[in-house]
């Protein structure tokens, strides 16, 4: 290897450290900041509330109880932005917690009253997401609350001391999220950026790989693939983090935000174009390295080379490795100029949510949703009694919780299955655990904190795995408390699974969300997201508006694999998750040239491109007007196109061609 590759290799080698792995999975390490929030907020109430209880006077269990639950619904379920509408969120729910407490108190003589107690506030604390996040949060906190209080069944005397765990859990729980690890848009930034960049070095090392075997492997397509979806995580990330004007469009010429969105949409379009192309030409060795080495000279002479040439596969693939080159130089600037200056030239602001529609018609999914979670609740209650009168309550919390952030029934089957799933190999994981630590205090309370830690930071990418942690963590609890037993864990598996087929019961035939409409709304919102951007285009919009649209569009797109996504589950018998994932490659295909035309596009194509785009809008109509009746289509494998696909020339009109071409296959 001559000198120049091996520092090229080394530049790219430099990026494979713990910290870009961690951005590779995390972008701006909003997970890893959520999960140490979490259980820092949990470490610090214990252990002030044991502080109270050992020094000044005895608390009653129910009080840590609730301090641990609402330290983790005060992390989880609070989303206000700002640190002042947090605190207030916070105090509301401390209130709502000691009102649903009290009333479990006092109702602790009348087991069936309070039973029926704690179906009316599931069915309220369900309807206060009419109301927004906030209501979400105090919802959250209320149902907690009676959770705790029904299982430890604390006396109405202690009240006075119950009061210490919630407000003990709000105030640490907002000085971790305000003061020790504050939100703070310029970092996580600078941050996501950095992570943008380490996938694109991620994918240059990829592409030297193939340019030295001259040759593409079905897998290392595969991989490629794969880069290019961790990319894009990385864009949306930081994309999320530019202050936006309110509608999202930025002004160009006054703007300087707009700058950075559209660098940052540059980057993540010539990576994309340089991985569709090398897959089809593999690109020079050598061009390879004065990309990575940003070997200015050398990408001028091959670009001065490249001029007049004609059109081919290996010119295609080169001119996308310059540009490649050029979108991560300017991130580079970009970057150096966020660690010098902490983007000073941005004016940062947090942009409120609009206030929801408070709706409590039917018509509403939330109050749907609220009936759902009632019934599936008191189904739950009736089975986990006829097991336990005293730990009938797992049942419920898992029917509660099987409903949340889901968007249909399989959305709903799916969550409960993982949580079967993952709780029976917590407690058997767990259950070793607890038997090898029985009488190490010490490590058992740092394993418990370290499941913790995992369990909130894989919450948002898989929620069997942090079913899996929280699983591990009660089997430690139990066997430092001393009633470990076979038969308590066995009844904690049975509740769960009790829990889990009344929620997915319920939402198979009380109000079903049907899978299939969930995915016919979600193509809906692409189908006019696609159609507002041609429009756009056709009527020679800027090209900063069309980025904003091919942005919008980006984000449906995500939305209909989420909501596809149950149909190519294991679970299903019916579908056939390839067909699904043929499907999904076409609006994926259609996205990518979206995203090109939107770049591409200039005002002065607009009229010769009139009949194309009537043509490609006229095949939106028709094909919107089918739902998801495209995923169930017949149709034959693609054949491999003799053309191939130029970026430096005639980009506006291929892309129109191209979206057309796509969307005559969903109806082949």
């Amino acid at each position: 290897m001559t000198r120049s590759n091996a520092k090229g290799m080394s530049v790219l080698i430099s990026g494979f450290d713990f910290r870009d792995w961690l951005l590779a999975n995390d972008p701006a390490l909003s997970r890893l900041r959520m999960a140490v929030r979490v259980t820092l907020a949990i470490v610090i109430a214990f252990l002030i509330l044991l502080a109270i209880h050992m020094v000044i006077v005895p608390l009653p269990m129910a009080a840590f109880g609730l301090g641990i639950v609402l330290s983790i619904e005060g992390g989880v379920a609070v989303r206000d932005k700002g640190s002042t509408p947090q605190l207030v969120t916070r105090l509301f729910g401390c209130l709502v917690s000691l009102a649903v407490v009290a009333l479990a108190a006092v109702l602790e003589d009348y087991r069936f009253a309070s039973d029926f107690v704690f179906l009316v506030v599931i069915f309220f604390a369900s309807l206060a997401r009419v109301f927004g996040p906030r209501g979400f949060a105090i919802g959250m906190f209320a149902f907690s609350s009676y959770f705790i209080g029904a299982y430890f069944r604390p006396n109405l005397s202690e009240l006075p001391l119950l009061a210490i765990g919630p407000v003990i859990s709000a105030l640490v729980g907002h000085v971790v999220r305000a003061v020790l690890l504050g939100d703070n848009w310029r970092k996580d930034l600078l941050r996501s950026l950095e992570s943008v960049r380490g996938r694109i070095n991620q994918i240059l090392f990829k592409l030297r790989m193939i340019a030295a075997d001259g040759m593409v492997e079905e897998s290392e397509r595969h991989e490629l693939r794969q880069l290019e979806e961790r990319l894009k995580d990385a864009v949306m990330m930081a994309e999320s983090f530019i202050p936006r004007p309110r509608g999202g469009v930025f002004d160009a010429a006054s703007d300087p935000a707009a700058e950075f969105a559209v660098g940052l949409f540059d980057a993540h379009l010539a990576a994309e174009s340089a991985i569709v192309l090398s897959i089809q030409s593999p690109p020079p060795v050598a061009l390879v390295d004065a990309v990575v080495e940003s070997d200015d000279k050398a990408l001028a002479a091959y670009e001065a080379a490249l001029e007049g040439l004609e059109e081919r596969p290996h010119t295609e693939t080169a001119w996308a490795l310059i540009n490649l080159g050029k979108a991560r130089s300017e991130l580079s600037r970009v970057i150096a100029l966020g660690q010098a200056s902490g983007f000073a030239g941005i004016a940062g602001s947090v942009v409120a949510d609009a206030p929801p529609k408070i709706d409590f018609s039917l018509a509403n999914p939330v109050v749907r949703s609220t009936l759902q979670i009632t019934l599936a609740a008191t189904i739950a209650m009736i089975g986990g009694l006829a097991l336990s009168r005293d730990r009938w309550f797992w049942a419920v919390l898992t029917s509660f919780l099987v409903f949340t952030n889901t968007n249909s029934r399989g959305d709903t089957a799916i969550k409960a299955l993982q949580r079967s799933l993952g709780t029976a190999f917590g407690i058997a994981i767990g259950l070793g655990l607890a038997t090898l630590l029985s009488a190490h205090l010490v490590l058992a309370v740092a394993v418990c904190v370290v499941c913790i830690f995992l369990a909130f930071y894989f919450l948002q990418t898989s929620y069997a795995t942090m079913t899996f942690f929280i699983s591990i963590v009660l089997c430690l609890v139990y066997g430092m408390t001393g009633v470990l037993t076979l038969e308590l864990l066995g009844l904690r598996i049975e509740e769960t699974l009790i829990g889990a087929v009344a929620g997915a019961g319920v939402s198979f035939f009380l109000f079903p969300s049907r899978t299939r409409g969930a995915l016919d709304e979600a193509l809906k919102n692409w189908f006019d997201a696609l159609e507002g951007l041609l429009v756009a285009a056709r009527n020679g919009k800027p090209n900063t508006e069309l980025v904003m649209q091919s942005q919008k569009l980006e984000a449906a797109y995500r939305a209909v694999t989420v909501a596809a996504r149950p149909f190519g589950s294991f679970w299903s018998v019916v579908t056939r998750p390839g067909h699904i994932r043929q499907t999904l490659a076409i609006f994926l295909g259609i996205t990518y040239w979206a995203r090109l035309l939107a770049r591409s596009h200039v005002h002065a194509e607009a009229g010769e491109l009139q009949h194309a785009f009537g043509e490609d809008i006229e095949q939106i109509k028709m094909a919107a007007g089918r739902g998801s009746d495209c995923f169930f289509v017949e149709r034959k494998a693609a054949k491999s196109v003799p053309r191939h696909l130029p970026v430096s020339r005639e980009g506006s009109k291929l892309a129109v061609e191209m979206i057309g071409s796509l969307l005559a296959r969903l109806y082949p």
